[in-house]
């Protein structure tokens, strides 16, 4: 009886390290967020495409996006600086990680200012060993009324 409740023990702590371990802690994830957006802002297509599935979707108050529109619209941004605050993550799966943030931005798209306060949300899955973005979304704050 003793043998068998110390296995049983032994299954549970192992079982609770290995969920722990799996998920990667939230400043992590936020500096894998801040890499991309830094690869973005930088027009670095080859970083880029180290943190971003080349499946990914993503959806913009101006349509649906996929990889080759992103990297279409990548030429076209001037993104002078980007600030990410309020950065959150949650999952209920091991390989999946939804992120919720808040990100400032200065630049300009195809000649037109685009600077403000943008509500972001990413979904994270991980592949292999890595993490990579498989859904982006975005939207500029509404002005106060």
């Amino acid at each position: 009886m003793k043998k068998h409740l110390t296995y049983a023990i032994i299954a549970f702590f192992a079982t609770v390290a290995v969920s722990i371990a799996a998920t990667p802690d939230k400043a992590a994830m936020e500096g894998k967020e801040k890499a991309a957006w830094q690869a973005f802002k930088d027009k670095n297509e080859a970083e880029f495409k180290k943190l971003v599935d080349k499946d990914i979707r993503a959806v913009y108050d101006t349509g649906v996006s996929n990889m080759q529109k992103e990297l279409d619209a990548m030429k076209k941004w001037d993104m002078k600086s980007f600030e990410i605050s309020d950065y959150d993550i949650f999952s209920d799966e091991k390989d999946v990680i939804v992120s919720t943030y808040t990100v400032k931005v200065e630049g300009t798209f195809d000649g037109k200012d685009v600077s403000g306060t943008y509500n972001a949300g990413s979904v994270w899955k991980k592949e292999g060993n890595n993490w990579l973005a498989i859904f982006h979304t975005n939207i500029k704050q509404a002005a106060p009324q």
